[in-house]
């Protein structure tokens, strides 16, 4: 059997078929001729640092010896804290997950690394290396073995948020598997989790969830308010924006899942009640910030409850409103096209006199999660597509539905893709053009094929 090849074989290897000498090499590396030499000889260990300096004397690409020296420092031989740190660290920089992945397995075997481990994902975290960091939390997550700690749940925190993306089955699964940890948190903590959690309720649409959690945001903040007022000292804050912002939104998502199961007047309620909230606060110059924002929201929300229940009278002023405040053009026109759906209303004139904006603020929505962002361009489209359709222009109603189940399949939104599929039978016998069934097929060919790997992964599985 041929001996394992290793680094130090690469390194001589390379020098001789070079025809360096040592001396040169280690001028040309910047590694110690000593220090390469004790190397090569295998009586010294490699440092990250010289490890990089060597590869790229060799003219290789950066991380290019990082999978065996993972496999020689980590795998092969156990592993020491201030050998695997720059290394992990070195890997996340590179994006070479794999390797993380292949020896954070064998770390697992050790758990006097986990404090570390959680320490560099929090860093990893903060400097947005994201994935490396969710592949740290989960090995913590794992190795912890206090179920009830702290450091437990906020590893579980991360993993929700990292894990969310544009697939709504796999942001509901997120979901499920963190919200029994939010209350193992710490108490300020808990005011983001539950807020992170609801937004992602929200763009699910599960609107009894969505409330349950609004209703249990506002009850911990008013605890939480209490409670920092009798503090004497009181810390750096830990949530990420003032208190009061929290009562104020956990409202405003009363009003958001009042609004999705058609309660429009208690959606005016709650709206009325974070008015109050924020009427009555003994403001800081921070709380303005925050203030203003839900003042746009209220005036803007106030008209689309109306404009819901049928007092059309209000329209008008709501599309100077709009005109005049142009960051949410999109959410607007969307509630006027649920307007138009509902009162067979004609805004022909709203669609064209926003048209431009509208393309725009698709591009550049601001203020929601990229969940929510989906969900808003999801729904304006069928929206707008189901107008097309009342008013007799099949067409375009084609065009926006197609459109539509596209953006659906993207995000995995099986609800929406239902809809669009009821809707393209429905209309399609009306429409003769050739390329709108080429689209279709070659949308739910996409859908076929997800499918198909997903049978196939839990056929491997079992």
């Amino acid at each position: 059997m041929e001996p394992t090849t290793t680094i130090r074989s690469f390194i001589e290897d390379h020098i001789r078929k070079q025809g360096y000498t040592l001396q040169y090499f280690a001028d040309l590396s910047g590694v110690n001729a000593g220090t390469l030499s004790a190397i090569i000889k295998g009586t010294r260990p490699i440092a990250m640092a010289q490890l990089d300096l060597i590869t790229q004397g060799m003219n290789l690409e950066p991380g290019h010896f990082y999978e065996l020296y993972g496999a020689e420092c980590f795998v092969e031989s156990s592993p020491h804290w201030r050998r695997l740190e720059p290394f992990l660290q070195r890997c996340a920089e590179l994006d070479k997950l794999d390797c993380i992945h292949r020896v954070i397995q064998q770390v697992t075997d050790d758990r006097s690394y986990i404090s570390e481990l959680f320490e560099m994902a929090e860093g990893m975290f903060e400097r947005e290396q994201n994935q490396a960091a969710l592949m740290l939390y989960e090995c913590v997550a794992e190795c912890e073995k206090y179920q009830h700690s702290e450091r437990l749940a906020l590893c579980h925190y991360r993993i929700f948020t990292l894990s969310l993306s544009q697939d709504q089955n796999q942001n509901l699964r997120a979901a499920v598997l963190f919200e029994p940890y939010i209350n193992r948190l710490d108490e300020e903590r808990q005011l983001d989790a539950i807020k992170d959690l609801a937004n992602t309720y929200l763009a699910l649409r599960y609107y009894d969830k969505l409330f349950a959690l609004a209703d249990g945001l506002e009850q911990k903040t008013k605890v939480m308010q209490v409670y920092t007022t009798k503090k004497i000292n009181h810390d750096k804050r830990i949530t990420a924006y003032p208190l009061f912002v929290y009562g104020v939104y956990a409202n405003l998502l009363k009003a958001s899942a009042c609004e999705g199961q058609e309660k429009y007047r208690e959606a005016l309620y709650y709206t009325e009640v974070y008015t109050d909230l924020i009427t009555n606060h003994d403001s800081t110059e921070e709380d303005w910030i925050y203030i203003n924002k839900f003042k746009f929201w209220t005036e803007a929300n106030t008209y689309v409850y109306q404009l819901l229940m049928g007092d059309l009278t209000v329209l008008p002023t709501y599309i100077n409103y709009i005109e005049k405040n142009e960051s949410e053009v999109l959410p607007a026109i969307i509630n006027i096209l649920e307007v138009a759906n509902q009162l067979n209303e004609d805004v022909d004139e709203v669609l064209h006199r926003f048209s431009d904006r509208i393309n725009s603020e698709i591009n550049r929505l601001q203020g929601y999660t990229k969940q929510v962002e989906s969900d808003l361009y999801i729904t304006f489209l069928l929206k707008r597509s189901i107008y097309h359709f009342n008013r007799g222009q099949d067409p375009e109603g084609m065009k926006q539905l197609l459109a539509c189940l596209r953006e659906a399949v993207k995000s995995n939104k099986q609800q929406d893709i239902i809809h669009c599929v009821a809707l393209y039978e429905r209309y399609r016998i009306n429409i003769s053009t050739p390329d709108y069934a080429n689209q279709y097929k070659l949308i739910m060919m996409e859908v076929e094929n997800y499918y198909d790997k997903k049978e196939n992964r839990l056929f491997h599985l079992t």
